[in-house]
């Protein structure tokens, strides 16, 4: 045989698609010529599947060696297609058979020792995959996430002297899937923050209903410490969202199975890029909000953040996904996370703070507060001020009682299982129409959300948004209508200390 003919998979953003490896031996100068679109990550292929074969103990062919990638307008990066090159060259070669490739998958990077090392995205290629009826042959080192793929048939290879034995003895069988394993959850206790009362509870609206949030206030208040402890009072992810955090985290090169079921944490540092915020690149890989899909963005010190950089963040917080386009090509990420930020209220950050520190003047304050867009601010849900915590609270030898994670957790399950029942979704991805059809507020309280409305000079969507905060507050006190205590909580969540 001249010409083997296998199956792998490109990644592209999410999604995998499906190549065809066509590897043809023919006469002329020895060389191996790689085409289809590929970059050079995949044209150096060329040299490790040589010696790869060559120190396994085979015969590299004599002649000219070539391998297409098709499609051929899909770019190819990575050495995800070493081993499916490799098993080609063998294949047409007839030193490997080839009846057991058929219908099956292969992804693999080669060392140059013929060792099969692991490579991203293989849970996208895996979901892809099954469907198709192939089965999938992986490394040893992406088993977990394969696996956890329903219906797929999966093979795992250490090395290709021992795949090409197995090959020829009929040995290859499939893995068994195993359920995947959870790990304790590592978050940090709510009832370990002392005071700030009006923040844990904010915080616990937020969770409950999905909402964006902004604290601000000085330094040592305990605005990140309160937004560390937020994960740990989310709702549990179902199955589906699982696997969607899941194949995220593969397709970003983070794939962990012992953090399989719990929610994504990102804090990327303020320095980083609009690229590495929402992805990017050649070959467009996932942002940090991509990877905080399901689960939460914080940035800490927001103002510090370049302007260009916060502002990309406005189109993924309304529509919970982002695209990146390219001039040859165009990737849809998923973003639908949870954001909280934290900031000083000046520079310094002692403005307004019992100290009397701040010397800010009020240019240097506007100034500082001007580095967060008006429409950015108009997109957070709840805004609020975390003072400094009394000398006293700090101080005493015994914290007062307060409510733990799981307890808070408790109340946040119960209220988000109401709105799945009412809605579908979380209060905080409600459309206009689901607003109002779902938020109606009883008299009284729509009186004190009009006089709101004029006081703060809320836009549209300031106002959607505080309705929303408001049905959220209510789902957490078990009541069917909004009612004016209501109203009042969710208004005071949108009066952040104004700059002088």
């Amino acid at each position: 045989m001249a010409l083997a003919t296998l199956l792998s998979r490109a990644q592209n953003g999410l999604v995998a698609d499906l190549v065809t490896v066509e590897v043809h031996l023919g006469p002329g100068l020895p060389g191996v010529s790689i085409v289809g679109l590929p970059e050079m990550a995949v044209r150096e292929s060329r040299d490790r599947v040589k010696a790869a074969i060559q120190n396994c103990g085979y015969k590299f062919p004599n002649g000219k060696v070539t391998v297409n990638l098709a499609p051929a307008d899909l770019p190819k990066d990575g050495g995800r297609f070493d081993l499916a090159i490799a098993l080609g060259v063998l294949a047409a070669s007839e030193q490997i058979p080839a009846e057991p490739l058929k219908d099956l998958e292969i992804l693999g990077e080669l060392a140059l020792s013929g060792e099969i090392r692991a490579v991203p995205g293989v849970l996208p290629a895996a979901l892809r995959a099954a469907p198709a009826g192939h089965g999938l042959l992986v490394p040893v080192e992406n088993e977990g996430e394969a696996t956890l793929a329903r219906q797929l048939r999966c093979y795992t290879a250490r090395h290709l002297a021992d795949l090409s034995t197995d090959l020829h003895a009929g040995r290859l069988q499939p893995m068994t899937a195993t359920a995947a394993s959870v790990a304790v959850q590592p978050y940090p206790d709510l009832a370990d923050v002392r005071g700030q009362y009006q923040a844990k509870r904010a915080l616990e609206v937020a969770a409950a209903g999905g909402h964006s949030l902004l604290m601000a206030g000085p330094p040592g208040s305990g605005k990140s410490m309160l937004a560390q402890r937020l994960p740990g009072i989310l709702p549990p992810l179902t199955e589906d969202e699982a696997m969607e955090v899941a194949a995220v985290a593969s397709a970003g090169g983070a794939f962990d199975l012992r953090r399989w079921g719990q929610r994504p944490v990102r804090s990327p540092h303020h320095t980083s890029s609009g690229v590495a915020l929402v992805g990017g690149g050649g070959n467009p890989r996932p942002g940090e909000i991509t990877l905080a899909h399901h689960g939460v963005l914080f940035l800490d010190e927001l103002p510090e953040f370049d302007r260009n950089v916060l502002e990309v963040l406005r189109e993924p917080l309304e529509s919970g996904q982002i695209t990146i386009s390219r001039a040859a090509r165009q990737a849809d990420f998923p973003a639908r996370f949870q954001l909280v930020a934290a900031m000083n209220p000046c520079a310094c950050g002692f403005l307004g703070d019992v100290s009397g520190k701040c010397r800010c003047t009020p240019d240097q304050v506007l100034r500082y507060r001007s580095k967060i867009s008006g429409p950015l601010l108009d997109r957070i849900d709840i805004q609020i001020n975390v003072p400094r915590v009394e000398k006293e609270m700090l101080t005493a030898a015994q914290a007062p009682a307060a409510d733990t994670s799981a307890v808070v957790r408790e109340r946040v399950v119960a209220a988000r299982t109401r709105q799945l029942a009412r809605a579908g979704k979380a209060n905080a991805q409600m459309t206009v129409k689901e607003i109002e059809a779902h938020c109606v507020p009883e008299p009284a309280a729509r009186q004190l959300m009009e006089s709101a409305l004029a006081r703060l000079g809320l836009s549209a969507r300031g106002f959607h948004r505080t309705l929303k905060v408001a049905r959220t507050i209510a789902d957490l006190a078990g009541a069917g209508i909004i009612q004016s205590a209501h109203v009042a909580e969710a208004v005071r969540y949108r009066e952040l200390e104004r700059a002088p």
